[in-house]
């Protein structure tokens, strides 16, 4: 009766026979890269075929450092040396690299570069053919299948931003030998529903599962779309034919949601904003007005012909006063002055020394100054303060 082993001790031995093996313990193998996943420890992880056959191939990040003689990417011929082992957790057999060199370019890659270059000299790549993709998209249509993970993620981003936006599916094939034409029916049928834009995708993959986005069908079927398109195959590192067709490249159909939906949530909030402010500058205005009104009615208040005249009258009724005032002045100072000089007039009047008991004697009606001036005969007036005497010079 034969023996029986666990699972685990199984493929122990199997590893040991690899192991054992002389020629397994270095071998060389070439071949094309395939799922290529860089991952963030620094381990390689790829798929490593021909026509017939594949085989998972790992490189570890310290034989990266001194083994990797070339920047792996999809596609690319390489020539890998290490050995070959059984991963036991998952009973699968390996190449663990320990160094890559690129010998070549696959033929997968080799006619990817020949279709772009024709369809960029037929000038299918050119801005001058892209149309804008709308920036309010209300139907948005949706070319991929209807069972991949590329939908949900589109559905989801989408109504995430907009719950109202309308979305039609066209549902297609996306990888496979029959995708080109599905893909094609699916994008006619979406431009004669004529939505705002359409999203054409999947998610990501190898360079072979892409592959149906490389044909000259569907670059031919997205460049005669009378829709915008936005092309979203892949992931961020892949690059396929129909995104240099398409209107518009999206790295991923998360992304292509975003560019094909406006955010209406932030579009409220940008305008709630933007009421916000407008109200409050109308609020400024009105009150910054309503000062400059008051101001203009004080001003035209004091410009009043009534309100001028009053001040007319005003500084009439001010300046008689003080005319009054200075007339009156005028005349205290002149009363006061004559009285002075009457009462000088009067101390030096004739008239009041004739009271005191004096007199002036005239001759021939003029005033006699000496003793000298008269002669006995002459007749003489005495002048006294009540009247005058008549007499004569009786001697000399």
């Amino acid at each position: 009766m034969s023996s029986t082993y666990t699972v685990k001790q199984l493929n122990a031995y199997i590893k040991n026979m690899f192991a054992s093996d002389f020629l397994l313990t270095r071998v060389s193998v070439s071949g094309e890269v395939s799922n290529f996943k860089d991952h963030p420890s620094g381990h390689l992880y790829f798929t490593l075929k021909d026509e017939d056959a594949n085989i998972q191939v790992v490189m570890f990040s310290g034989n990266r450092l001194r083994g990797l003689k070339c920047a792996l990417k999809e596609g690319m011929k390489i020539l890998v040396t290490g050995q070959v082992s059984l991963y036991e957790a998952a009973g699968r057999v390996q190449l663990y690299a320990k160094t890559i060199e690129e010998i070549g370019e696959g033929e997968l890659y080799r006619k990817f570069l020949q279709l772009k270059a024709e369809l960029e000299e037929m000038g299918m790549f050119d801005a001058s053919f892209k149309k804008p993709i709308p920036k309010y998209a209300r139907t948005v249509g949706i070319v991929t299948s209807d069972s991949g993970a590329a939908l949900q993620d589109i559905l989801n981003i989408a109504r995430r931003r907009d719950p109202s936006v309308q979305l039609i599916l066209s549902p297609c094939l996306v990888q496979g030998d029959r995708a080109p034409a599905s893909i094609v029916q699916a994008l006619e049928r979406m431009d004669q529903a004529h939505p705002d834009v359409i999203i054409l995708g999947r998610g990501g993959g190898s360079l072979e599962d892409l592959w149906c986005f490389n044909d000259e069908r569907v670059a031919r079927a997205v460049f005669d779309c009378d829709t915008p398109v936005i092309s979203a195959v892949g992931h961020e590192v892949d690059f396929t034919i129909c995104d240099f067709v398409a209107d518009l490249r999206a790295p991923t159909p998360s992304a292509a949601a975003e560019l094909a939906v406006f955010d209406a949530k932030a579009l409220k909030e940008s305008l709630e904003q933007a009421q916000d402010r407008m109200a409050r500058l109308l609020r400024y205005k009105a009150a910054e007005k309503t000062s400059e009104l008051i101001k203009l009615e004080h001003r035209l208040k004091l410009m009043h012909p009534a309100v001028r005249l009053q001040e007319k009258m005003l500084r009439l009724t001010e300046l008689d006063d003080r005319m009054k005032v200075l007339v009156q002045k005028q005349y205290d100072d002149r009363k006061i002055r004559f009285s002075l000089l009457s009462e000088r007039l009067d101390a030096g009047s004739p008239l009041k020394k004739l009271t005191g008991g004096y007199g002036y004697i005239e001759k021939a009606g003029k005033p006699l100054k000496s003793r000298k001036e008269v002669k006995a005969g002459d007749r003489l007036k005495i002048v006294l303060h009540d009247g005058q005497v008549d007499t004569e010079v009786l001697h000399d």
